[in-house]
């Protein structure tokens, strides 16, 4: 995981900061994550610590619920755009094992050697 990636899953926002960074009150905060769509950490005061990719979940939440969406609709979206990063993460998965542990058939060009013509003329 880079460390941009890191640094984004970091829980560090409380939500009185998520709050005004959202604009939307404890209350709706509190029932998406009833709704299961943010799942904030805890802390050992089980006060709620976000991350800025659930900052940016709930920014999205609160742009469709705007453009008229129902919380059916948004859940189904969010669980769509999960699945479909699962799905591009085991595929870069797979290929990354097949071209370290398996060699590549002669039309394939392994991960790890890129195109470099690209970069000379």
């Amino acid at each position: 995981m880079s460390s941009d990636a890191v640094r984004r899953n970091m829980a560090v926002f409380p939500i009185s900061v998520v709050m005004k960074l959202t604009e939307l009150s404890a209350r709706q905060i509190r029932y998406y994550e009833e709704q299961n769509l943010i799942t904030p950490a805890r802390t050992a005061g089980n006060q709620r610590l976000f991350s800025m990719n659930e900052l940016d979940q709930l920014l999205e939440i609160k742009v469709l619920l705007e453009k008229g969406f129902n919380m059916k609709a948004i859940k189904q979206f969010m669980a769509d755009k999960a699945s479909h990063h699962q799905s591009e993460e085991k595929r870069v998965r797979e290929r990354l094992y097949k071209d370290i542990f398996i060699k590549p058939n002669a039309t394939e060009v392994p991960l790890n050697r890129g195109d470099l013509s690209r970069f000379y003329k």
